[in-house]
């Protein structure tokens, strides 16, 4: 197994273009952030990180790190859910679904999360974002992700497509598919990838991807609209797949991918197959980012409004009652899920058919009870910290935001005894508890930082 083949085929299909589109502007592998709107503006966030950034050309919301030495994931604001690490053209995608508030949205290959945040924080907290992985170990890493971006109204799901497809018909506004891919995109990034590829292994992927496909179609209400994209090259599973997808499915259309950047897709990459491939998008490396292929299409009719599933009425909590009206006043009354000693709060509907899919988180987790005390979760203060009535305030420049991070006490300066948020210029960073004047850390050891905040 190698890359071999690849290269075969790329030099055959692009000719002398080949070294022009595949040669990278620098010799790094592309690095970018994607900023989380849920917390703060784009403008906000290149004023106030102290990060050396450009503006990306894929996405308002984006930012270039031309410079190799920066390490976002050591910042502050990077454990308080205000950006997401994200290769500079995997945030063209998500945009491209035109989500407004309100929406039901379904990311049907979610994990690790970057392309789920950037649909909840378009979502603004209103409608229902479905996460789902197939893959049990990565929907948790997704989980992880969309808590730490303080994402409200989320319902994580470790699912197989064609079982949402049958619990969910044309339930959705919009879908992405993100499809399982060679990864011919991720060359650079991950030897191994290169190393691992194979012509079998573009057929495996196609095949996959086309089942997808197929679930996802059966997911989207009439009016709807659909994304798939990957990040290779590879013809069967880029025009290849969007040519043979409509022809399996004449409901669908193809939409003009309409942005500025990239270029269009490939006619001589489509099998054969009658499509527009002007309509389609890539990114090739020399464009600045590592490479992506999009399509959108749009489900022929008008959609029909199904019925939601009602919340539990009458669900009752007093130890979490009682922690809300003292902590979070604006939380109290709302309506949540108990499960086991545990306490969710949920969005404001969920789909008819949810308690026949394997969930693995549906809303935000409050915390749990705990012999006759309600304790909050990490997830409570990512997702309300900004709320809380008792809150701890720090600054970039505080030394104490790496002792936090690092699950030291801390001296308390503005919140009083009791559970509080501790917060980074108004940013949710986590939890503690003052008690007798010293602030007690309940910052998740899983997510503790090793080292100092050199960024």
């Amino acid at each position: 197994m190698s890359d071999e083949y690849f290269f075969e085929r790329e030099r055959a299909l692009l000719g002398e273009r080949f070294d022009t589109l595949h040669t990278p502007p620098g010799k790094q592998a592309a690095r970018g952030l994607t900023v989380n709107t849920l917390r703060c503006a784009p403008e906000r966030f290149a004023a106030e990180s102290g990060l050396p950034l450009t503006p990306s050309p894929f996405c308002g919301q984006a930012f270039l790190l031309p410079e190799e030495a920066c390490k976002p994931g050591r910042h502050p604001y990077h454990h308080a859910g205000v950006f997401y690490a994200q290769e500079p053209s995997a945030a063209a995608p998500a945009p491209r679904l035109s989500v407004r508030p309100g929406m039901k949205v379904l990311d049907l290959c979610a994990a690790p999360g970057g392309k789920s945040s950037q649909l909840a924080a378009f979502l603004a907290g209103e409608g229902l974002l479905v996460s789902n992985e197939f893959a049990a170990a990565r929907a948790r890493i997704l989980e992880s992700n969309l808590e730490r971006m303080g994402v409200r109204n989320a319902l994580i799901l470790n699912e197989s497509p064609e079982r949402i497809a049958q619990a969910l018909p044309g339930y959705f506004d919009r879908v992405l598919v993100d499809a399982p891919c060679s990864g011919e995109g991720m060359f650079r990034k991950e030897p191994q990838a290169a190393a691992q590829h194979s012509e079998a292994l573009v057929r495996r992927c196609a095949a996959l991807g086309a089942e997808i496909l197929d679930a996802a179609a059966e997911t989207l209400a009439p009016g709807g609209l659909l994304v798939y994209s990957t990040c290779t090259f590879a013809p069967e599973e880029d025009e290849g797949q969007a040519a043979a997808f409509l022809m399996r499915h004449p409901e669908f259309s193809l939409c003009d991918w309409g942005e500025g950047y990239g270029s269009p897709g490939e006619p001589n990459r489509c099998g054969g197959l009658p499509i527009a491939a002007e309509k389609l998008r890539r990114i090739w490396p020399s464009q600045g980012g590592e490479g992506h292929f999009m399509a959108c299409f749009r489900k022929e009719g008008e959609a029909i409004p199904l019925p939601e599933r009602p919340l539990a009425c009458g669900v009752r909590c007093p130890e979490w009652e009682e922690f809300a009206a003292r902590y979070f006043p604006d939380l109290a009354g709302s309506p949540i899920l108990t499960e086991g000693g545990r306490v969710f709060l949920p969005p404001a509907f969920l789909p008819p058919a949810a308690e026949r899919l394997r969930t693995v988180r549906t809303g935000v987790f409050a915390g749990t009870v705990k012999k006759g005390r309600f304790e909050p979760a990490h997830h409570l203060f990512m997702a309300y910290g900004a709320e809380c009535a008792n809150r701890e305030l720090l600054s970039l420049g505080d030394p104490r935001v790496e002792q936090y991070l690092q699950g030291m006490t801390l001296r308390p300066e503005t919140a009083g005894e009791g559970w509080c948020a501790v917060l980074i210029d108004g940013f949710p960073l986590g939890g503690g508890k003052v008690s007798g004047g010293v602030l007690k850390n309940h910052y998740p050891k899983g997510l503790r930082l090793m080292g100092n905040l050199a960024f």
